[in-house]
């Protein structure tokens, strides 16, 4: 077997379409094992003391990407002098690193709730167990990429930093509308960071590598969220069934602004007029694509866990989310209508 820094200099790879079919039990195993088999360490496997992966200011590789990020297409950024672009990169590359911390430490409080109340015997006590333990080493790789970035960055917006104590106590009271609430945080970032590496960005080495780890291992986390929705939802009352088709985008799209809308420190530090946040986050017609695509899979899981009906699609299309659903998971935005 390769070990984990060979991987990591792999080339992205697309996983291959999930279908319906499943067996739920041998996913789980399935998952569990390559959990134990395939899993990496920050601190074994990116080399952050390699001068190559040394963070500098003046460097190019911190302008942000007009093929992937929402800021760094606007006209706006793309006029700035060639400095105050490195900054602005630095940071909310950064600032993204430390949303993702603060909503894996919210994820891992939540499994350790849901797992604490599952019976002797259940394969998901097993799995949430592995998952905690990688997320937790994914908060100790994004910590540290903040602290090397030099960057002294807030994170996710006060509201929700407000608020996420209260949010792990949702896994055991309302436990499917807590798994679309760990859809709604982990797949925006996925999506985003797929993009970078398909797109093959040119990215520093140290968000590169960051990047790498990370997809490689929240691929498995974001299907077992996805098998578990379609193995619990369609056995839910009719009732119960249309209130979560309901729940679902509004889920999406309010951990959507929580996790990729930068918190108003980003705007005030770097003097950004309002009408520009605006056009990023979402009015221009680039920014709603981009926010239409971020929700392709989600919504190709809400087909197979039939909570779309004429009333939630209608709710997808207000909310800005609507669109096809992806033909398979993670299908490359550009292949998207």
């Amino acid at each position: 077997m390769t070990n984990a820094i060979e991987r990591l200099g792999a080339p992205y790879v697309p996983e291959r379409p999930e279908t319906s079919a499943d067996d739920y039990p041998q996913v789980l195993d399935d998952l569990s094992a390559a959990s134990v088999h395939r899993n990496f360490d920050p601190y074994l496997d990116i080399d952050w003391d390699d001068p190559k992966m040394a963070i500098v200011p003046d460097d190019d590789r911190w302008i942000l990407s007009p093929e992937v990020d929402p800021v760094g297409r606007h006209p706006w950024y793309r006029q700035l002098p060639r400095d105050k672009q490195i900054e602005i990169g630095m940071w909310r590359q950064a600032n993204v690193a430390k949303v993702g911390l603060q909503f894996e430490s919210v994820l891992i409080r939540g499994l350790m709730q849901y797992s604490f109340k599952l019976p002797n015997g259940a394969k998901e006590f097993r799995y949430t167990t592995h998952e905690s333990k990688e997320e937790c080493n994914h908060t100790l790789m994004f910590q540290e990429f903040v602290n090397r970035s030099g960057m002294d960055v807030p994170g996710a917006k006060v509201g929700y930093r407000v608020i996420s104590p209260l949010v792990p106590l949702a896994s055991t009271i309302f436990p499917t509308v807590f798994f679309f609430g760990v859809l709604g945080g982990e797949e925006p970032i996925d999506h985003i960071q797929k993009d970078f590496l398909r797109t093959r960005a040119n990215l520093h080495p140290t968000m590169a590598a960051v990047m790498q780890l990370h997809v490689a291992e929240e691929a498995r986390h974001i299907s077992f969220a996805h098998h578990l929705l379609r193995e619990t939802v369609p056995r839910k009352g009719r009732i119960q069934r249309f209130l979560l088709s309901l729940m679902f985008p509004l889920t999406m799209r309010i951990l959507c602004g929580a996790i990729v809308v930068p918190p108003k420190s980003f705007q005030k530090r770097f003097d950004i007029p309002d009408d520009v946040m605006r056009d990023i986050f979402w009015r221009s017609p680039e920014s709603k694509k981009f926010l239409r695509n971020v929700f392709g899979d989600v919504r190709m899981l809400g087909e197979q866990c039939g909570l779309m009906n004429p009333v939630s699609r209608l709710l997808w299309k207000l909310l800005g989310i609507g669109g096809r659903p992806s033909r398979f998971r993670s299908e490359p935005t550009y292949t998207a209508a």
